[in-house]
C-alpha cells in the first residue's frame, strides 16, 4: 500500500487537472454538468476540514476521482 503522502500528492494532481480544465476557455461546460463535480469536490473538502482532524483518505480520494471522471467524461481512474 502506498504512503499517505503519495496518495495525497496524486489527489492533489487530479484536483489541479480539474482546476485547469474548469478555467480552460475553449471548453465551457454547462452549469448542469458542473453541479455534480462541485458537489464531489465540496464533500472531499468538507471531510478534510473536520474540526477534530479525523478524515477518511479513502473518502476524499473517491470524491476527487469522481469529480475528475465527471469532468473529463471518462471512467474513474485508479490513482493508486
Amino acid at each position: 500500500m502506498q504512503s499517505e503522502k503519495l496518495r495525497l500528492r496524486k489527489i492533489q494532481q487530479l484536483a489541479y487537472e480539474i482546476m485547469d480544465e474548469m478555467h480552460n476557455e475553449k471548453h465551457r461546460t454547462e452549469m448542469h454538468k458542473l453541479i455534480p463535480i462541485i458537489d464531489n469536490l465540496s464533500r472531499a473538502i468538507g471531510d478534510l476540514t473536520d474540526s477534530v482532524g479525523k478524515y477518511s483518505l479513502d473518502y476524499v480520494e473517491e470524491k476527487v476521482k469522481n469529480a475528475h471522471a465527471l469532468l473529463f467524461n471518462k471512467e474513474k481512474v485508479d490513482i493508486y
